[in-house]
């Protein structure tokens, strides 16, 4: 059974910076891929980028392509979230989630099969 744990999120001020860690801990973690997931109050959760876990591809969404960065530190077992040039949309609980039954990264929550309990991101203006 795969633990996930996300620190890091706090209230930051417009074109601040943030990282984002999440940690994973289990007899054995070797997922096929890992992703990070936000959802702002009243709204669905949404797919904000993956990794492949051993190749190191990356995906994002548009909205934050080119100031949001996803990384991992095979060693420890992390997954991290560098948010640059950040917005009040940003504003949302962030999810980390792991992918261990099927090969390569989704777009699609139903896909993860493990989940950590968020970590709030505010953005003020």
């Amino acid at each position: 059974q795969v633990q996930l744990v996300e620190s890091g999120g706090e209230l930051v001020q417009v074109g601040g910076s943030l990282r984002l860690s999440c940690a994973a801990s289990g007899r054995t973690f070797s997922p096929y891929a890992m992703a990070w997931f936000r959802q702002a109050p009243g709204k669905e959760r949404e797919f904000v980028a993956a990794l492949n876990w051993s190749g190191g591809s990356t995906y994002y969404t548009v909205a934050v392509k080119g100031r949001f960065t996803i990384s991992r530190d095979s060693a420890k077992n992390t997954v991290y979230l560098q948010m640059n040039s950040l917005k009040p949309e940003d504003t949302a609980v962030y999810f980390c989630a792991a992918k261990t039954y099927s090969s390569g990264p989704s777009y699609y929550a139903h896909e993860y099969n493990s989940w950590g309990q968020g970590t709030q991101v505010t953005v003020s203006s």
